[in-house]
């Protein structure tokens, strides 16, 4: 009986650990920020400096990644709705959504699923369907075909093997310039939870946004890059052309390439991609802030007497637990 209680309140903290935790700074319109698989929320430390002093910066560290504890899968629709549910619980006013390749994705879920939570979205180097970054002509039943392959070779990884392959930087050697970053990208990859790394990857690479991304009403910014997959094959106009396709769906959208970055286009290429940004939320004045969407049902003066903490403690929203 006793072991049986213990196995259940084990079950039901797992079950109530929020998936991410937040940082919040600076003032002004609310703005996420989502960083990628098995990276920390200091991916953004250069864009908060840039922009803290207008924008409200909330910035995420995805559970299982650089030392927060996982949360069971599905991983990225728990991220999708549990951001929904911040969103709506701190009263944010469609706040602008910036997101790094998986968190880029779960940007655009958010948006495909909950329309009118979102403000703008910038999508950094992220695709609606991972599963044809590489190859344009995959399909999804190829690319499900893919995961299998990769799940089954990553689950037969031992931890030694795991954090052996992390430290020779194979997989991440290309997606920076700086030594520095790769040195920091591996100790992120050290923290972050084998299991979780291995179902984000599988989840990401398998699902595909192309259709429902042509439901997302927020404007929207995408950055590419294509420098650091050139030893693929890529060139800027394969890269152009696959992005024009995966997002053809999506109305209005606003697609640009860097030419010097690598995936970390924030890291590489800071003031080129400041440059996109401060155009696109056309922060030379002051942001654009548009009435409540129905789906917050709130006041708007309600989110300035709502105090938010700006620190978040271990494993917990910045308003606490849910």
């Amino acid at each position: 009986m006793k072991l049986a209680a213990l196995s259940l309140a084990f079950v039901s903290a797992v079950a109530a650990q929020p998936p991410f935790q937040v940082k919040v700074s600076g003032h002004g319109h609310p703005m996420i920020l989502i960083p990628g698989l098995s990276s920390a929320g200091e991916t953004w430390d250069t864009t908060v400096a840039h922009y803290q002093d207008r924008f409200e910066c909330h910035v995420l560290t995805v559970a299982g990644f650089a030392g927060v504890p996982r949360v069971p899968a599905p991983m990225l629709d728990k991220v999708r709705d549990g951001l929904a549910d911040y969103i709506r619980e701190h009263n944010l006013v469609q706040p602008v959504i910036v997101g790094h390749s998986l968190g880029g994705f779960v940007a655009l879920a958010l948006a495909a699923r909950y329309p009118g939570l979102p403000g703008r979205l910038v999508i950094v180097d992220a695709y609606p369907f991972f599963g044809g970054l590489m190859d344009p002509q995959a399909t999804p039943e190829s690319a499900r075909q893919n995961v299998a392959q990769m799940r089954h070779y990553m689950e037969a990884q031992s931890q030694d093997d795991y954090e052996r392959y992390v430290k020779s930087g194979v997989g991440t050697r290309g997606m920076v310039t700086k030594d520095s970053d790769l040195d920091r990208l591996i100790a992120w990859g050290l923290a972050s939870d084998r299991t979780a790394v291995t179902d984000a990857t599988a989840e990401l690479f398998s699902a595909d946004l192309r259709e429902e991304i042509a439901g997302i009403k927020s404007p929207t910014l995408v950055l590419g890059a294509w420098a650091g997959y050139k030893q693929y094959g890529a060139t800027r106009e394969s890269t152009l052309a696959n992005l024009r396709a995966q997002y053809a769906k999506l109305s209005g959208v606003e697609i640009r390439v860097t030419d010097t970055a690598r995936h970390f286009i924030m890291w590489d290429d800071p003031a080129w991609m400041f440059d996109a940004m401060d155009r696109f939320l056309a922060v030379a004045g002051q942001p654009a802030r548009r009435t409540a969407p129905a789906e917050i049902k709130m006041d708007a003066r309600a989110s300035l007497a709502k105090p938010l903490r700006r620190e978040v403690s271990p494993g917990g929203f910045s308003g606490g637990s849910r």
